[in-house]
This record gives C-alpha cells, structure tokens and sequence, in this order.
C-alpha cells in the first residue's frame, strides 16, 4: 500500500478527485437490475473537467454560460436565434407559458440550455439521453406554442476537456401524444384551480 502525505486540503482535494474513495464507495455500486449510479459519471467528469471554484453558485454560472452556449449552436447551425428575455404564452390560455432561451423569428425553432454539473452532463453524452427531470419543460415547449417544430435542448459545461457542447434535438412528431396528453393535463388542472380560488374568495 502507499501513502500520500499532504499538508494542504485543497491539494488534498485535489488529489481524491477522480477516485473512489471510502466516502464514495457507496455512490458507485450498482445492484443488480439497476443503472449506473451519478458516482460513476462523477468519476469521469472529475478526469475530464478542469476544477470549478469553491461554493460556485449554479444559477449564476448558467445564466454566464448561456449566451455562449447559444452562440456555438448558431455557429454549427449557421443560423441566428433571438435572445431577447421574453415569455411565451398560450394565446387561449396565459397561465401556461414557457421562457425559451432563444428561439428562431418564425418561432418554428427553439432553444433550452442546461449548464450542469459536470457528471450529469457526462451522463446525458454517454447514455445519449437528455436528464429526465427536465422532460416537461421539454413538452412545455410544444404545449405553450403550437408552431413550434423543433427545440434544441443544448448542453454546455465548458470545463470539460471533451464533448462540453451536446445537443439532443426533439422534433414536434416524436412526443406528438405527450404534448396532447400534457396539454390537457394543464387545462383540466388549471380549471380546478380557478375554482377553487374562486369559492375561496367569496
């Protein structure tokens, strides 16, 4: 066995990363039936991606890396999307809208950036799967404006060595029935709550 010594814990740090530890063991063991755990694509990630600083706030470095984000789309595309800040909103129904991170000027086309953490992203290239937490904003998308053909959920994690820029590309007919399934869902939900906000408030 061999022991390393270390005066500083930052150089301590530094030097678990890309390890398993005993700390780790836990998130990296797969039980049989079972997917690979976020410890294993931590793993990768840490091998991969230059440091972050200490207590980054996540939020802030997505809305920094966002821009950025779309311009490397634009560039591989070769077409320019608007960036303005803006809302969408059904035009028979305000409450459900959705905020695209750029979208084309004849809104057929849109964007969604995701700047996560290093593993996820890892994950979403190797599995080739976009997280499945954000499938509804995806559905979003399509529900809040019925033009809309195309959106291109783009990951962007700069501090990966390889693959920092992935894009999945969902096109309207390949969640067709999810968006109908969905959009009802919002409408009969909705319904109920302005029922209820209207008994309270008589």
């Amino acid at each position: 066995m061999k022991i390393n010594k270390y005066e500083d814990e930052l150089e301590w740090k530094q030097a678990r990363l890309g390890k398993i530890t005993g700390s780790r063991l836990a998130d990296v063991v797969v039980l049989r039936g079972t997917n690979e755990k976020k410890g294993f694509y931590q793993l990768i990630a840490e091998r991969l991606a230059s440091p972050r600083p200490e207590g980054e706030n996540a939020m802030l470095r997505g809305h920094t890396l966002e821009s950025e984000a779309v311009c490397v789309l634009e560039n591989e595309l070769g077409i320019t999307f608007n960036k303005e800040l803006v809302i969408w909103e059904r035009e028979d129904n305000s409450s459900i809208a959705i905020s695209p991170d750029a979208y084309s000027e004849d809104l057929t086309e849109a964007v969604e950036v995701k700047c996560l953490n290093s593993a996820d992203h890892i994950k979403a290239v190797i599995t080739n799967e976009y997280p499945d937490e954000y499938r509804f904003q995806v559905y979003q998308y399509f529900i809040v404006n019925d033009d809309l053909k195309k959106l291109y959920f783009v990951m962007y994690d700069p501090s990966l060595s390889v693959k920092s820029f992935y894009k999945f590309v969902i096109n309207r007919e390949d969640i067709y029935e999810e968006i109908g399934k969905y959009a009802t869902y919002e409408v009969d939900m909705l319904d109920r709550v302005n029922e209820i906000v209207n008994q309270l408030s008589f």
